[in-house]
C-alpha cells in the first residue's frame, strides 16, 4: 500500500528531529503526525478504494478522523490536497491547506501556514510548492504561484508570485531575499 510507504517517509522525519522517541509515542504526541496520518488515510481512500460498500465505511471513518484533527490539532489537509512523501509539520495549530493546493516532497510547515486560493478567471488557483521548502510561521502562500524547489519562506511572509528556485523570500508582499536556499531549515 502506497499510503503506509509514504507515512514511513513522514514519520522518518519527524524521527530525524528526534531519534530517541519511541515511533509510536510520536504517533500519539504530534499533532502534525495526526494531520498528516488522517490525510495519507482519507487520500488512499480517495483515490484507490474501488469496493462500493467498503468505500463508504471507509469515508465515513475517515471524514470524522478527519474532523477531529481540525478541532484538535488546529490542522485542516484535505484528502484532495496532493502531497509529496516525508512532509513535516512542526507545529500545532493554525495551519490550512487548500484542497487545490499541490505540495512536493520534503515540505516544512510551521503554525500558523495558509496555502490558499486567490485569484479571479484565469488566474483563480492554489499554489504548487516544489520540493523541500519550508514555510515559516505565519507565512501565506495565494493564489495560482508556483514555488520553486528549496525554497525558504519567512516568518509571516504573504507570497502572491512565483518563487524561483532556491529563493529566500520575506516581507508582505515577499521578495526574494537571496538565492541560499532551504538546506539549513530540512532535516531529512
Amino acid at each position: 500500500m502506497m499510503c503506509l510507504s509514504l507515512l514511513r517517509t513522514d514519520i522518518a522525519r519527524y524521527k530525524a528531529l528526534k531519534p530517541k522517541m519511541n515511533t509510536v509515542y510520536l504517533l500519539l504526541t504530534t499533532q502534525g503526525l495526526w494531520a498528516i496520518s488522517q490525510y495519507r488515510f482519507n487520500h488512499w481512500v480517495h483515490t484507490s478504494v474501488r469496493i462500493p460498500g467498503v468505500r463508504h465505511l471507509l469515508r465515513a471513518l475517515g471524514t470524522v478522523w478527519y474532523k477531529l484533527t481540525q478541532i484538535l490539532a488546529g490542522i485542516d489537509l484535505p484528502k484532495e490536497t496532493r502531497v509529496g512523501k516525508g512532509l513535516y509539520i512542526g507545529h500545532f495549530g493554525g495551519i490550512v491547506i487548500n484542497r487545490r493546493a499541490i505540495l512536493g516532497d520534503y515540505v516544512t510547515l510551521n503554525q500558523g501556514v495558509t496555502i490558499g486560493i486567490s485569484g479571479r478567471g484565469e488566474q483563480r488557483g492554489a499554489p504548487v510548492l516544489g520540493d523541500k521548502v519550508f514555510m515559516g510561521p505565519g507565512a501565506v502562500a495565494l493564489g495560482k504561484i508556483t514555488i520553486g524547489n528549496n525554497v525558504a519562506i519567512g516568518a509571516n511572509a504573504v507570497v502572491t508570485k512565483d518563487l524561483p528556485d532556491n529563493a529566500v523570500a520575506g516581507g508582505i508582499p515577499a521578495r526574494v531575499l537571496n538565492l541560499n536556499g532551504a538546506d539549513d531549515y530540512i532535516v531529512l
